[in-house]
């Protein structure tokens, strides 16, 4: 049986002592389980004191984001050495966000992935059709270049994590159904089975859009789905918690 993962994304949010707060929020709340694991993802100003506060706990500390080169002369950048340094086991790569705002491509979300597990970092991939691409009907078309993209050239997905996020599910309030987000995880499961075998059995799928306590349950309930990627509902720790308390 695949173990849980709940993660939150708590984006452009939060001081150091706002973010050292919900952690220890979090910490308190969270004693460890059996059957899954707990992430959270601050800003990267607060990672180092996040990680101070989450020491001897359960929970477990990602970035939000890094650059795929070790170091350089790269204004603005953080290196995946850097978030090792601060502490980070995880790492988000190729949020919707970042597609979006920052013009990220497959490519660059490949050669992000691939630096991160060389660095010893899981990296948590990104994945999600726009709204206009579902009503066009090219959800998996979109869905499976950016799961291939991702994980071209990588050998082994032990350390990986894929995150479906449909766009128009984020931050809107809108969530797929529990049927229309297994239908996509069923999907990556099988293109993931064509690709590497049975390592697609592994494989944690989560996933993200306007997570919360209430509908958490019924989307965990799905066969291919192994946690969620939480965005709002993860900066007040009742919320946070709540969703955790309904993983089974």
């Amino acid at each position: 049986m695949r173990k849980w993962i709940v993660a939150g994304n708590w984006k452009m949010h939060n001081t150091i002592a706002e973010s050292i707060a919900l952690a220890r929020a979090i910490k308190e709340g969270f004693s460890g389980s059996a059957n899954g694991e707990v992430v959270v993802a601050p800003p990267f100003t607060a990672l180092s004191a996040v990680g101070d506060a989450l020491k001897g706990s359960a929970v477990r500390l990602a970035a939000q984001n890094m650059y795929s080169e070790d170091k350089g002369a790269f204004t603005g950048e953080i290196s995946p050495v850097m978030l090792k340094d601060a502490g980070c086991a995880c790492v988000i790569i190729g949020h919707s966000e970042r597609r979006k705002f920052f013009s990220e491509t497959d490519d660059g979300v490949n050669a992000k992935v691939k630096k991160a597990l060389a660095a010893g970092l899981k990296p948590i991939v990104c994945v999600g059709e726009t709204d206009e691409e579902r009503v066009q009907g090219v959800t998996q078309s979109v869905v499976g270049r950016q799961v291939r993209g991702a994980l071209a050239g990588v050998e082994k997905l032990d350390d990986v994590v894929i995150a479906y996020e449909p766009v128009w599910a984020i931050g809107t309030g809108k969530v797929a159904t529990s049927a229309q987000a297994e239908e996509v995880h069923a999907f990556v499961r099988g293109l993931i089975r064509e690709l590497f075998g049975a390592a697609a059995e592994e494989l944690r799928i989560l996933y993200g859009g306007s997570v919360t306590k209430d509908n958490v349950a019924e989307l965990a309930a799905m066969e291919d789905i192994d946690g969620a990627l939480v965005g709002g509902a993860s900066l007040k720790p009742d919320g946070f918690l709540g969703i955790i308390a309904k993983m089974p």
